[in-house]
């Protein structure tokens, strides 16, 4: 698979805390944070869902889904009540997490914090939780303020500045840039994901000189958007040293561990799913 444009740290590995099926990210060893992105498997869903659907928003039995999330909780070794659910929606809002919101959105949509695409804590042991399947999800870590962040980031909320959003709200909480490490998830691979006029046209407003390493014509009449090389460019551009970039470099879909909601649908939401650790 294609990674142009995404240089960087590279890779996840298969961990499967508490025998769970998911991926880590090697890179974030040492930062004080603990990180998986979870799968397909492991849980109780069927049909299109199955089997680790962690969305209450894609039509699965409700039932199913919140043994699916406890199931994720106790892999992780903590209760369903110590995760943090948002209604995502493409923006470019950024919520700070504290033990306040403990426990949002875990067993109804209806709690979850509203209409929030990043989310950021400085609270030991509270689980953020960012629900994809094609979009990219990411994990921001000051080891330094000991501070996390945790970003969805679809082409939307890429155009919008979601990630460069997070970026500085961790700024405005004490973070210098230089000491951000971050970690870009699995998502729709570039070569896989074809897009219209209408996004180019939002790429070319938000990315500007840049745009053309973002979105490339697939000799179709249409194009293809480079959902990592985007969000890796605004990381940069917020002050995130490159080398600190750590790229996934895995695709959704059939064959994949990972639910794909433009080639499947409808179907289930993988997640990334981060705590920050004791000291």
């Amino acid at each position: 698979m294609s990674t142009a444009g995404t240089a960087g740290t590279a890779g996840m590995e298969r961990r499967d805390p508490g025998g769970l099926p998911a991926y880590a990210w090697p890179a974030l060893d040492g930062t004080g944070v603990e990180a998986y992105v979870s799968t397909r498997a492991g849980g109780v869903s069927t049909g299109s869902y199955a089997s680790l659907n962690l969305g209450l928003h894609v039509g699965d039995d409700p039932v199913a889904v919140v043994e699916n999330r406890s199931r994720l909780a106790r892999a992780l070794g903590v209760g369903l009540g110590d995760l943090v659910f948002s209604d995502q929606v493409h923006q470019p809002h950024v919520a700070v997490v504290t033990e306040a919101e403990r426990g949002r959105g875990a067993r109804d949509t209806a709690d979850a914090l509203p209409a929030t695409d990043a989310v950021v804590t400085a609270v030991t042991g509270l689980v953020l939780v960012i629900q994809v399947a094609d979009c990219v999800p990411l994990v921001l870590v000051d080891p330094v303020r000991r501070l996390l962040a945790c970003v969805h980031a679809g082409w939307g909320g890429t155009v919008r500045g979601v990630t460069p959003a997070a970026v500085a709200r961790l700024v405005e909480l004490g973070s210098d840039p230089g000491d951000v490490v971050a970690a870009i998830g699995p998502s729709i691979a570039p070569e896989a994901y074809q897009v219209g006029a209408d996004v180019v046209a939002a790429a070319e407003a938000a990315l500007g000189a840049h745009a053309g390493e973002v979105v490339r014509p697939d000799g179709t009449g249409r194009w293809s958007f480079d959902l990592w090389a985007a969000n890796r460019l605004q990381l940069v551009a917020a002050g995130v040293p490159a080398r600190n970039i750590a790229l996934a470099g895995l695709d959704t879909g059939p064959g994949t561990p990972f639910f794909s909601h433009r080639r499947e649908g409808p179907t289930g939401r993988f997640a990334v799913a981060a705590r920050l650790t004791t000291a």
